[in-house]
C-alpha cells in the first residue's frame, strides 16, 4: 500500500503534461509501460523523434512499438483449445495456412479472423455521413497528377498490390448496397451511382467483439499471391514435375483454354502485378532447378515443399529490406528495416557467428515465436492504411528498350496506354502484346503517383471489379466512394479516434493536419467543420509528411507494429528458419539476396546491367546513386 500510495504521489503531477486522452489507459499501465509512454509523449508533443540521431529514433520506435504490442493488439474471435499440433508433422507451408502455430491450428490460416489494432467503433448510423461520393469527388479524385519524384516507381506500386494479393481479402456478403451521387457532385462523378456487395460479418462467439470479418487469403509472408490459399488454387499452378510451378513459354504467366490466368491470385489484377507474378513463378522454379541439381535425391513433393519456403522469404526479405526502405527512405528506417532482419549488429556479424538474440541479430532466426499472446492475423487498421492506389499513375509509360540507353541510363518513351487498358483482362492481353522485359524496365523509368489528397486516379472511380475467379462482375464501382464506405462498414475508427487508439495526440484544428489552405476550405465544408468526422483514409492523404516518407506518420504506427509481426509470429522466420526446414542451398539463397535487383539479376542478367542506374529497383531506373555516406550509420543525423 506504501509503495502504491508513493507511485501515484510521483506520478499525479505528470497528468499535466498528458494529453486528457490518455489518462485513462495510463492508469491502467505497468509501471515500466508509464515510463515508455511518458517517453513517447514527450517527443510527440514537440514531434522530433524523426530529427534524432539515428541510434535514439531507433530507441524511441522500439518504445513505441512495445506499447503497441502491448495494447494494440486485440484478437477476433475465440482462440481454440485442444490438442497442440507437433511442427515435426508440417516442417512445410501448408496451402491453407494451418498448423504454423502449434499452440493455434487455425491461426494465419485462409478464412480465419481479420484482428484489430484497436476496439470498433460502430458507424452503422454514418455510413453515409458525409455521403462517399462527395468525399471522392472533392477531396480525393486526381485534379492533376502528382508523382513521387525519383523516390519510388511502378514497380514499387506493383509491388504492394503483389504483397496485398499475398496477405488479404475480406469475406463479402451477396447483399449488396447501392450508393447514388448527391446533386452537388452528380455531374462530376464518372458513376452517378453503383452497387457492390457487403463485407460479410460473421458471429465471433467471443463477448467482446461479437462480429468480425473472414479473410479470404491466408496473412501469413507465404507467398499465396503465386501459390494460392487452398489446395484446390494450389494443384491448378503445379506442374507435379520437379515441384516447379507452371508458367508460360513467354516467361508470362500461364492461361488456361478459357484465357483465364493460372495463378495463386487471380482477382483485380493489372499488367504490372502480373509481371511481379511471373518473376517470382520464375524465382521459385529456379530454386526447385538449384535444389534439384544439389539434392538429386529429393523428390517432387519435396522440392516444391522447399522451394515456396525459400521464394516465401525472399519475398518477406524484399519486401522488409529494400521495398520499406524506400517507403520510408530516411537513415533511421534504413537502420530500423534491416534490425528487423539482421539485428543491430548487422549482416556481417550474424553471417559470421549466427543468431544471437533478436536485438543483436534480428526476429529472422529467433529460437521462438513471438505473437505478444495474441493469435497471428493481419488487422482491420492494416488493411486500412494500405489503401494506396493514388500511386497508380493515368497511364503506362512504354520505354523504347531498342533505343540506346542516355545519361544515367534513361530510355525514351515509345508510346503511353491508358491505364485502362493494362488492368482486369485487357491488362492480360495487353502484357502479352508488350511482353515481360518491357513491361518491367518501364514501371522501373516511370514515378509512381504521390499519396495525396487530390491524386486518386479518376479512372478509378469507373472500374470493372472481379469475382475471386476473376471474373468481371456486372456492376462497375466508384472505387474512391466505396474505400471510404468500407472503412465505416467495418467499424474503422476516424482519423482522430484512429490515433487516438494508436497513443497519438489527435489533432485540434485543421491546421495541424495540413498547411494546404485550399484543403482546409474544402475539409471544413465536407465535413461540417467537425474535426472528429474526418474519415481516416482522407486524413492519411491530408497529414503532413516527415521528410523521406511516401505515407503519413499515423499510417506507419500500423507498419511499425505489424511489419515485425508479420515475421516474429511465424516460425518459418523463427523457430523452423534452420537448414533442416529449407536445405543449406535453400538458407545461402535467401541469405544472398539483398533486394529485387538481385531477383532481376538471376532470371534477367542483362537488365540492370543496361537499364538500371539507381540503387534499388523500387527506386525511378534513371536515378543516381546513393553516394557513399562515410558515417556509420547510428551516428547519423537527419538533415
Amino acid at each position: 500500500m506504501p509503495f502504491v500510495m508513493l507511485k501515484n504521489l510521483l506520478l499525479s503531477p505528470l497528468r499535466k503534461f498528458i494529453h486528457k486522452d490518455f489518462h485513462e489507459i495510463f492508469e491502467k499501465m505497468t509501471l515500466i509501460d508509464k515510463l515508455f509512454f511518458l517517453i513517447v509523449h514527450f517527443i510527440d508533443k514537440y514531434n522530433f523523434w524523426h530529427r534524432l540521431p539515428v541510434f535514439f529514433g531507433l530507441l524511441y520506435l522500439g518504445a513505441r512499438r512495445t506499447l503497441h504490442q502491448q495494447y494494440n493488439l486485440i484478437n477476433v474471435g475465440r482462440t481454440p483449445t485442444g490438442v497442440r499440433s507437433n511442427p515435426a508433422d508440417y516442417p512445410y507451408r501448408t496451402a491453407d495456412g494451418k498448423f504454423n502455430d502449434p499452440f493455434n491450428e487455425g491461426a494465419g490460416s485462409q478464412l480465419s479472423f481479420f484482428g484489430r489494432n484497436m476496439m470498433p467503433v460502430d458507424q452503422d448510423n454514418k455510413l453515409k455521413k458525409p455521403d462517399p461520393m462527395v468525399i471522392a469527388t472533392k477531396l480525393l479524385a486526381r485534379r492533376k497528377f502528382i508523382d513521387t519524384g525519383k523516390q519510388f516507381n511502378m514497380i514499387a506500386a506493383s509491388w504492394i498490390q503483389f504483397m496485398v494479393h499475398d496477405w488479404i481479402d475480406h469475406l463479402e456478403d451477396t447483399q449488396q448496397v447501392e450508393l447514388r451521387a448527391p446533386k452537388e457532385v452528380a455531374n462530376e462523378c464518372p458513376l452517378k451511382s453503383f452497387r457492390f456487395n457487403k463485407s460479410k460479418k460473421t458471429p465471433t462467439d467471443f463477448y467482446e467483439i461479437k462480429t468480425g470479418h473472414l479473410n479470404s487469403r491466408t496473412p501469413w509472408w507465404d507467398g499465396s499471391v503465386i501459390y494460392g490459399s487452398n489446395e484446390d488454387v494450389l494443384k491448378k499452378v503445379r506442374t507435379f514435375k520437379d515441384g516447379q510451378l507452371k508458367l508460360a513459354e513467354n516467361g508470362l504467366i500461364q492461361q488456361d483454354e478459357n484465357g483465364k490466368i493460372i495463378s495463386g491470385d487471380v482477382r483485380n489484377t493489372w499488367a504490372g502485378l502480373l509481371t511481379l507474378q511471373a518473376l517470382f513463378v520464375q524465382e521459385h522454379n529456379a530454386v526447385c532447378d538449384t535444389l534439384k541439381k544439389e539434392y538429386p535425391e529429393l523428390e517432387d513433393e519435396e522440392l516444391y515443399r522447399h522451394a515456396r519456403l525459400v521464394t516465401s522469404a525472399v519475398i518477406a526479405k524484399v519486401h522488409t529490406i529494400d521495398w520499406t526502405v524506400q517507403l520510408l527512405k530516411t537513415d533511421t528506417l534504413l537502420a530500423g528495416m534491416r534490425a528487423n532482419w539482421y539485428g543491430l549488429l548487422g549482416k556481417k556479424f550474424k553471417d559470421t557467428f549466427g543468431h544471437v538474440g533478436s536485438i543483436l541479430s534480428g526476429v529472422v532466426g529467433m529460437k521462438k515465436t513471438e505473437n505478444h499472446g495474441v493469435p497471428y492475423s493481419l488487422t482491420e487498421e492494416f488493411v486500412c492504411v494500405y489503401r494506396m492506389h493514388q500511386l497508380l499513375p493515368d497511364t503506362l509509360q512504354l520505354r523504347n528498350i531498342d533505343a540506346t540507353p542516355g545519361p544515367n541510363k534513361s530510355l525514351p518513351l515509345s508510346n503511353e496506354i491508358p491505364m485502362e487498358e493494362v488492368v482486369g483482362s485487357k491488362g492480360k492481353e495487353n502484357l502479352s502484346r508488350i511482353g515481360f522485359t518491357k513491361q518491367m524496365v518501364s514501371m522501373g523509368h516511370q514515378a509512381s503517383g504521390a499519396l495525396e489528397l487530390w491524386n486518386y486516379p479518376v479512372w478509378m472511380r469507373d472500374l470493372i471489379a472481379q469475382d475471386v475467379d476473376g471474373t468481371d462482375r456486372p456492376h462497375h464501382i466508384d472505387l474512391a466512394a466505396l474505400e471510404i464506405y468500407r472503412d465505416r462498414e467495418r467499424s474503422v475508427a476516424r482519423y482522430n479516434d484512429f490515433r487516438r487508439g494508436m497513443l497519438q495526440i489527435p489533432i485540434s484544428k485543421w491546421e495541424d493536419l495540413t498547411d494546404d489552405e485550399d484543403a482546409i476550405k474544402t475539409l471544413r465544408e465536407v465535413y461540417d467543420d467537425d474535426i472528429e468526422e474526418l474519415d481516416l483514409l482522407v486524413g492519411l492523404m491530408a497529414e503532413k509528411k516527415i521528410k523521406g516518407f511516401a505515407i503519413s506518420e499515423t499510417a506507419f504506427n500500423i507498419f511499425l507494429l505489424m511489419a515485425i509481426r508479420r515475421l516474429e509470429a511465424d516460425r518459418f522466420f523463427t523457430s523452423n528458419y534452420n537448414e533442416e526446414t529449407y536445405t543449406k542451398k535453400g538458407l545461402e539463397w535467401v541469405n544472398t539476396t539483398e533486394g529485387l535487383k538481385d531477383v532481376l539479376d538471376r532470371h534477367y542478367p542483362e537488365m540492370t546491367d543496361k537499364w538500371m542506374n539507381s540503387n534499388s529497383a523500387f527506386s525511378v531506373w534513371d536515378s543516381s546513386p546513393e553516394p557513399h555516406n562515410p558515417i556509420p550509420l547510428y551516428f547519423r543525423v537527419p538533415q
